[in-house]
């Protein structure tokens, strides 16, 4: 066309490189092919007609979030003469009707992050990775932390749910490992951190969760309670960390782990590969965090709880066994994560493992054998119907040989020998090889002998020497007393 300006017919023609025929038609008719294609109706009656404006409108005009796939079944259930084959026509109508009539959807605001202003805090199931600690199954969170400009990342395995206990003591590891804190702190609304009493409560936190973010300077603050999509900076990471964590995990070759601390390390170590690639940024964002305090701040609950006749006491369902000379005291207990902290007045004692009672509420017990040994030796048939006697034993070995004893023994022999096993364990500091000698004689399917055991693991007898003291005779003393006499006499 744009040769025949100036050409005739015939020369715009073969210099466009087209026939003559075909310039005459597109002199005649300039429009494009596609143009003068007449649209294709329809060759079979549309099933949804009779019923879409009549029956399908309405429903969604009455319920705007009905999902589609319920309207297909309510229409079949009208119309049972409607073939199954209109579920994706269905659906493709109702998406262009809802484009068009549809109600107004919630809008997600991006935002600009600004270095040092904001970190994030949130906890993540991982009980679906089927991590073991020496063959037992790991029941687990992780607290995770994130600083949305330059994402820093901090994990921290937790045993219980989503306490303050265990917001305080991730929340703190994360900033004393980062070297400060920003200017806001953002969570969802836990219940660690925020009663969530009144939806338009403005001020709503906890005391104990308003205190530590006092003591690092920082402004709590919540996303709307429901809305995920508000802690978006550190929902998405859950996601990435968890992969991470999966991948790692299956190139290990085994999910088993020695102890909790190993299975803390592996978890550290991925997290600082993570912050290794990003350690530009990192570094960059540390000069805009506010400096860290002196020190840390409570992490921990404190009770009193008081030691009673039984050897123990029981806090939160839980019934743990203290040195019996502690009975009677007033104990402070510190309740941390994974622990207790055990101080009588300002004097520390110990630490016990912390143990949580099930979903059912039904009791559980911390017992440790060395604690009631002495008082067993003087009462063996106690252990016959202890209360805590499967949480007694201190391997799996010690219960078998006690099932094995009251098998084929009366109950006073079996709990006498069984009684003698652990004293024995106690006194000798020879656990371990006790319970190995043990599964060896039960593999063999024989009876545990206590005296053969006190034998081998007892102390080795040694013969006293004979000592001969040969007395000098009583003469050679007058003959020194008549030495001496005569010296006096010169």
């Amino acid at each position: 066309m744009q040769l025949r300006r100036n050409h005739a017919i015939e020369v715009a023609a073969a210099k466009a490189s087209i026939s003559r025929a075909t310039a005459y038609r597109i002199e005649s008719d300039p429009r494009l092919p596609s143009q003068k294609k007449q649209p294709r109706g329809r060759r079979r009656p549309d099933p949804l007609e009779p019923i879409f404006e009549t029956e399908v409108v309405p429903l969604l005009k009455a319920a705007p979030g009905i999902r589609a796939v319920a309207v297909y079944d309510e229409m079949l259930r009208r119309h049972p003469d409607l073939h199954e084959g209109i579920r994706r026509t269905l659906e493709r109508r109702i998406r262009s009707w809802r484009a068009v009539h549809g109600a107004e959807q919630e809008v997600i605001f991006r935002q600009t992050h600004e270095p040092g202003r904001l970190g994030l805090s949130d906890f993540t199931d991982l009980s679906s990775l089927g991590v073991t600690i020496a063959g037992q199954p790991l029941d687990h969170i992780l607290y995770h932390f994130r600083l949305a400009w330059s994402g820093f990342e901090h994990g921290h395995v937790i045993l219980g749910g989503e306490s303050f206990v265990a917001l305080a003591e991730g929340l703190q590891n994360a900033l004393w490992s980062l070297g400060g804190a920003p200017h806001y702190h953002r969570s969802d609304s836990l219940s660690a951190a925020f009663r969530n009493l009144d939806a338009d409560a403005k001020a709503d936190l906890t005391t104990r969760y308003e205190d530590l973010c006092a003591h690092y300077r920082m402004t709590p603050t919540r996303n709307n309670k429901g809305v995920a999509h508000e802690n978006g900076s550190i929902e998405s990471a859950h996601g990435h960390l968890k992969s991470a964590i999966r991948d790692a995990l299956l190139m290990r070759g085994t999910r088993d782990f020695d102890d909790l601390a190993a299975y803390r390390a592996f978890i550290d170590e991925i997290v600082g590969r993570h912050n290794a690639r990003y350690l530009t940024r990192i570094k960059a964002e540390r000069a805009h965090l506010r400096e860290l305090p002196e020190r840390r701040t409570t992490d921990f609950e404190e009770v009193v709880v008081t030691v009673t006749r039984s050897g123990g006491f029981t806090l939160r369902q839980v019934f743990y066994t203290v040195p019996s000379r502690l009975i009677g005291h007033r104990l402070r207990v510190r309740l941390y994560d994974d622990r207790l902290e055990l101080f009588i007045g300002g004097t520390h004692l110990l630490d016990l493992q912390r143990a949580r009672a099930d979903g059912t509420g039904k009791r559980t017990q911390v017992v440790n054998y060395h604690h009631v040994i002495h008082s067993l030796r003087k009462k063996p048939m106690a252990l016959l119907h202890l209360t805590y006697r499967d949480k007694l034993f201190p391997r799996q070995e010690y219960r078998r040989s006690f099932e094995r004893l009251l098998d084929r023994l009366s109950d006073r022999q079996a709990c006498k020998i069984m009684v003698g096993l652990l004293a024995l364990a106690h006194d000798r500091g020879c656990e371990r090889e006790l319970a190995e000698e043990l599964a060896r004689i039960l593999d063999a399917g024989e009876l545990p002998d206590a005296t053969a055991l006190q034998r081998l693991f007892g102390p080795a007898t040694v013969e006293m020497p004979a000592v001969r003291v040969h007395l000098a005779p009583l003469n050679g003393y007058e003959a020194l007393i008549g030495t001496a006499c005569a010296g006096e006499g010169a």
